[in-house]
């Protein structure tokens, strides 16, 4: 009996590990992903085929990149197409010249997966 109760508690264990990963992996809120493939698809027709590569997109940019990350990308990304100083600053700065090539490295990944 000992032996089960054992092997019961490491199978319990594992799979809370194996569900604590997965919710790693899908910590985009559903209207970020949302927001993403609606203006995804703005950008490549509107069709079918475009929900689906655009929300495969989302998909492969959330496995490799967490959310908040991904979201400070999008900050500067936004930011960095002002003019002005404020445009400057983020342009010139090393954290916000790896997180804008996080997110492009990320965005070219998912452009080769799902496009």
């Amino acid at each position: 009996m000992r032996l089960t109760s054992e092997f019961v508690l490491t199978a319990l264990l594992s799979l809370a590990g194996g569900l604590a990963q997965a919710a790693d992996l899908n910590d985009y809120p559903t209207a970020a992903r949302a927001d993403y493939v609606f203006g995804c698809m703005k950008a490549n027709g509107d069709t079918r085929l475009s929900l689906d590569q655009c929300s495969c997109s989302i998909d492969v940019i959330a496995t490799i990149l967490p959310y908040e990350r991904y979201v400070a990308a999008e900050t500067v990304a936004s930011v960095n197409q002002q003019a002005g100083q404020v445009g400057a600053l983020m342009r010139n700065t090393d954290a916000a010249r790896d997180a804008l090539q996080e997110l492009r490295r990320a965005q070219a990944e998912a452009q080769v997966r799902c496009f």
